[in-house]
């Protein structure tokens, strides 16, 4: 799997503030706000359910991986979709770092990847705990 997800028993607006505090509170920033459903209304006049995806990023280990491997800014920053998935409830999912980090095939990314996926792993916990 690429992702790990967990549901929220919460509507879609506050699940959205929850993962926002979770990931500022491990250090983490969000670099980008894709507000996909609002896309969707705009461009093709369909209405889905609310739908974002959040563009989490630790300045530090982005640093890190640019310094180990020039072009990995394809491969950032990791993303957190949210998404109601009905009657109060919103599910989290969050990429795994080595899925994607993986691609690189560059064991100097290997720490970042493992420092990353500890940090998102520690969003969930607050989260799903």
């Amino acid at each position: 799997m690429y992702e790990i997800n967990t549901e929220l028993n919460v509507p879609y607006a506050e699940a959205m503030a929850r993962v926002v505090d979770a990931i500022t509170a491990e250090k983490l920033g969000i670099v980008s706000e894709v507000h996909v459903h609002g896309i969707m209304k705009k461009k093709m006049d369909k209405d889905i359910p609310p739908y974002s995806i959040l563009g989490a990023c630790a300045p530090d280990l982005a640093m890190q991986a640019i310094e180990a491997e020039p072009n990995v800014g394809a491969l950032l920053p990791c993303n957190v979709v949210v998404r109601e998935s009905g009657e109060g409830k919103t599910t989290v999912s969050f990429l795994k770092p080595e899925s994607i980090l993986g691609l690189a095939k560059n064991s100097a990314l290997d720490a970042v990847e493992k420092e990353a996926a500890q940090r998102i792993q520690k969003v969930f916990d607050r989260l799903a705990g």
